[in-house]
Order: structure tokens, then sequence, then C-alpha cells
């Protein structure tokens, strides 16, 4: 059997080949990250953290009202809010932030269209969008967040 002598270059080899894959999956991985990313960021971290819990109780409130939401995008552009448990006469808001931050938010006011229907009386740019609506009705508030494609 013929023992061969472990050199410089085989050294360089390995460290090379070792550096190389964790380069590959660091950037294999950041790639990934960016792609996900949903470009939701807070200005001050600290302030948001302190008031998670509030922003819970808020979220459980508008749970136990019990009204639905759902948003739809209609051929004209402008949005049509389909709700569910809402009492008569309740206002609709919005406001729609673009996910990645690349167009400025939009503040959308709605009119009643029908039962249970509310469509938005501007048009909302083409594009994917995170929509924050808020529904008023009777010192009442539902406040949730729906994603526009």
């Amino acid at each position: 059997m013929m023992v061969r002598e472990f050199t410089g270059r085989h050294m360089l080899a390995i460290l090379v080949g070792g550096f190389g894959i964790v380069v590959a999956v660091n950037f294999t991985m950041a790639s990934l990250a960016s792609s996900t990313f949903g470009g939701v960021v807070v200005k001050n971290s600290y302030v948001a953290s302190q008031k998670f819990n509030e922003w819970l109780d808020a979220a459980g409130e508008s749970e136990r009202l019990g009204w639905q939401v759902a948003l739809a995008r209609r051929e004209d552009g402008r949005i049509e809010a389909r709700t569910g448990g809402v009492p008569a006469g309740a206002t609709v808001r919005a406001a729609a932030r673009h996910p990645l931050g690349r167009m400025p938010d939009t503040a959308l006011q709605f009119a009643p269209e029908g039962k249970d229907i509310y469509v938005s009386r501007d048009p909302l740019p083409a594009g994917r969008w995170t929509v924050r609506v808020e529904i008023a009705r009777g010192g009442e508030t539902w406040r949730g967040e729906r994603p526009l494609p």
C-alpha cells in the first residue's frame, strides 16, 4: 500500500472547498430571505415592543365583534369590500401599504353599494398591497389587515 504525502496543495483544496461551501450556503440563504421578506419594518422597535400587548388586546376585541371583510379588486381598479356580520350604517376606511415600500401609502374611503358591499371611491394602482381595514359603527371598531394581490 502506497501512502501519499499530505501537501500544501491538499490543505489549500480543503480550505477553498470548505469556505466555498459556506459562502454558497450564505448567498443562497440571503437571496431566499430577501426575496421572501415582506418589508414590514417599524420605525422604533422598542416602542413597537411596548405596544405589542395593546395590539393583541385590540385584535381580540375585533375578533369578539364577529365582523368579517373580504377584499377584491374591480376591473376599474377600485376595491370592493364584502362584509359579513357588520351592522347597517357602518363606515369603512382603509389604508393600502405596498409591502416593499415602492409606492406611497394610499388612504381609501369606501361608499356603501348594496347590502354588505362597500366600494372605494378611488382606484388603487395595480400591484401587490397590504390593506389595513377599519370598520366603525356605534362606538365599536373592527380593525384587520388583508393582502390584496
